[in-house]
């Protein structure tokens, strides 16, 4: 069976070659009835434009890379979903690439958008290789971070108020009646977690609560690793009352390692975790945690990077959103306060 081509959607249709050219590339005036045929005989002989030889031509190719770095994470799957999502209402498909906080792995997904000539590049990781994305911006490629910065990169991004949620979490437990908070992070090099460390720090601060050090701990990104970091902490006799978790991943591993020593959640340890994701209503208790709006930071992105693809926007814009405190069984007063 020969390959359908576009003079045969042309021929099909009763239009011209360019005709159909400007309805798949959206220039030029075309009646809607006429765009509508065009578009239906192309679905009906499964007709697909060659997004390369657009490329070729200078053409978009209607294609955005999104760099994550853990599928397995609840916070990114949501995160790819909202930008699939509204990528596909702007009439953009969007390739996913998890890189495993592999620096390697992240170069080589760079290489292999660049090949496919992707429009542009949404990176959600922690962008280890930041000298091969300022090359892409060098060479005009648009760049955009999600729930990541960079300040020494001329990127756009969109990202919660991380300060804001730390201090929300510690305020929290502090008006609860905690003194020994514990914060469990999984990397304290990334914006995102200074920025929670920084709000929990000024709220012990304002509380007139000394900050310990030991009460700050990096663990594994995984609900294990929170677990043994969470099981270490609790084992001594000095153990806090309350932990606030960066994430709500790591938020899981300490109440199943608080439930290992037979301490209950929330009456003799409060836990706070971060995201708001699905695992925030599945865990046991239902987890109190500070909400990123997901959605609304995928269709920010999203929009600001086809603006840029669009050449719609020069100036490089930094869109903060407000976090959002929600109460669930997983953190209670302390018993006497």
């Amino acid at each position: 069976m020969m390959k359908t081509t576009i003079y045969d959607i042309a021929r099909l249709a009763g239009v011209s070659i360019a005709t159909v050219s400007k309805v798949f590339n959206d220039k030029g005036r075309i009646s809607e009835e006429t765009r509508q045929r065009v578009l239906q005989i192309s679905e009906e002989l499964s007709y697909q434009p060659n997004m390369l030889a657009s490329a070729l031509t200078g053409k978009k190719t209607y294609t955005i890379g999104l760099l994550i770095p853990d599928l397995v994470n609840p916070f990114f799957a949501e995160v790819s979903r909202s930008v699939e999502d509204r990528a596909h209402e702007l009439g953009f498909n969007v390739v996913i690439c998890n890189t495993d906080n592999d620096s390697n792995k992240e170069n080589k997904y760079i290489s292999l958008l660049r090949q496919k000539s992707v429009d542009g590049i949404i990176v959600a990781t922690g962008a280890r290789n930041e000298e091969a994305l300022r090359e892409l911006i060098e060479q005009r490629i648009p760049v955009a971070l999600i729930a990541r910065e960079m300040s020494s990169l001329p990127a756009s991004s969109v990202v919660v108020d991380d300060f804001a949620g730390g201090y929300s979490a510690a305020s929290y437990l502090i008006a609860a009646g905690h003194e020994r908070i514990a914060l469990i992070a999984e990397n304290l090099e990334v914006s995102s977690s200074k920025e929670r460390l920084r709000g929990y720090r000024q709220a012990l601060e304002e509380a007139r609560l000394s900050y310990d050090e030991n009460l700050v701990l990096v663990s594994d990104f995984s609900v294990q690793g929170s677990k043994q970091t969470a099981l270490k902490l609790l084992a001594t006799d000095s153990r806090p009352t309350a932990i606030f978790a960066c994430n709500d991943i790591l938020a899981i591993g300490a109440i199943q390692a608080a439930r290992e020593l037979g301490i209950e959640v929330p009456e003799d340890l409060s836990v706070v975790g971060f995201d708001n994701t699905i695992l925030a209503t599945m865990s046991d208790p239902p987890m109190t945690t500070v909400a990123q709006p997901i959605q609304e930071m995928g269709h920010q992105v999203v929009d600001l990077i086809i603006q840029e693809i669009n050449n719609e926007k020069k100036a490089r814009q930094r869109v903060v959103l407000l976090p959002e405190l929600i109460v669930r069984g997983s953190a209670l007063p302390r018993a006497g306060s």
